[in-house]
């Protein structure tokens, strides 16, 4: 197997992913972008849309299902948007402010935490939700109160990866509601066809903002000081000066 950037292939030669001027790969490992569905909002759904679409679907979310995501970011607000379009009765967007409920909202969020804001919010919001998908990356978080958010029988789905272990948390807090905890990492081609088309029926739009791949450097900076909205797209200048993906 060759990783996707700066894997080794027998040659020497490495892989470049998303920077590669072309590729070719087996007919199978292929997927048809929906006509529906423009370049720049199919791109960053081949990652962050199938890491968060394919753990909704697996459990169940859907009509007359409470569905809760932690972080509203780049992978966050795929899971607003998803698990929206995917009929859900309610979707509660989690993060420790408040500065995003309004574009929560407009995602299509029926719901909003603030956990550093919102006092008691863990008894408040205590058994409300069926399925929690957590997209944040720092082990720091309050994971026996976002199980206590949980119902009878729900589930817990870590999809983000923090360097450092997650906290610990006590066995009551599994075993009296019989809540579930698991992890997700991605989809398989199938999976990501099975959500292309599903975005392009459902009219699903990720928030991007696009910027020149000589950018490329500062959008890094950038994401990682939590000022993109949500999604960078990055992308190419033909001779002309027009970008391209």
């Amino acid at each position: 197997m060759v990783g996707t950037y700066n894997g080794k292939y027998p040659d020497g030669s490495s892989s470049m992913g998303g920077y590669a001027d072309f590729a070719r790969v087996p007919a199978h490992f292929t997927i048809k972008i929906p006509s529906a569905l423009k370049s720049e909002d199919a791109a960053p759904m081949m990652c962050g849309g199938i890491t968060v679409y394919s753990p909704l679907k697996k459990n169940g979310a859907g009509p007359g299902k409470r569905v809760g995501i932690v972080g509203l970011g780049g992978l966050g607000h795929f899971g607003v948007l998803f698990a929206k379009a995917l009929g859900c009765e309610q979707v509660v967007a989690i993060s420790r402010r408040r500065n995003k409920e309004k574009d929560a909202i407009a995602m299509g969020a029926t719901g909003y935490i603030a956990t550093a804001e919102d006092e008691k919010w863990a008894r408040k919001h205590s058994q409300s939700l069926d399925l929690i998908i957590s997209t944040v990356s720092s082990p720091d978080m309050p994971l026996e109160s976002y199980l206590r958010l949980l119902r009878t029988n729900g589930t817990f789905i870590q999809v983000g990866a923090p360097e450092d272990k997650l906290p610990r948390i006590g066995a009551y807090s599994l075993i009296q509601k019989g809540v579930k905890v698991g992890g997700s990492n991605i989809g398989s081609p199938k999976d990501i066809e099975e959500m292309l088309k599903f975005a392009a029926e459902k009219g699903v739009k990720p928030w991007i903002e696009q910027r020149n791949m000589k950018d490329a450097n500062k959008s890094v900076v950038d994401m990682e000081d939590g000022k993109a909205r949500y999604r960078y797209v990055l992308v190419n200048a033909d001779q002309d000066g027009r970008a391209k993906l």
